[in-house]
């Protein structure tokens, strides 16, 4: 495991843990009869400080970013590897049968 990885899975760790107390906190409230007017800062600064840490790890962990503009990636490419559209190929059709050469002949 690389440190990104780590960064990610230690991160969600921590944000299922702020979770889980802020769950903790509204069942104590209850129990308690009071009313709920915000969560306590350590479980808010816990989840912001874990979200930081689980994008930091996905952006490095994604690789490089590309462009939005779609041509940016046609600039480099000439007109010839354009053309050219191997999906379209086809070399197994049924042309072959009509142009076979009959044995009897």
């Amino acid at each position: 495991m690389n440190f990104y990885t780590c960064c990610v899975f230690i991160g969600l760790l921590a944000l299922l843990h702020a979770a889980y107390s802020a769950a903790q906190h509204r069942s104590y409230l209850r129990l308690t009869e009071q009313e709920f007017t915000h969560l306590p800062w350590d479980i808010i600064i816990q989840c912001m400080a874990s979200l930081i840490l689980v994008v930091y790890g996905t952006v490095h962990i994604a690789g490089n970013f590309r462009e939005i503009r779609a041509s940016a990636d046609l600039d480099h490419k000439t007109w010839d590897m354009l053309g050219n559209r191997q999906g379209f190929l086809s070399f197994n059709h049924r042309g072959k049968a009509l142009y076979r050469k009959n044995s009897a002949g």
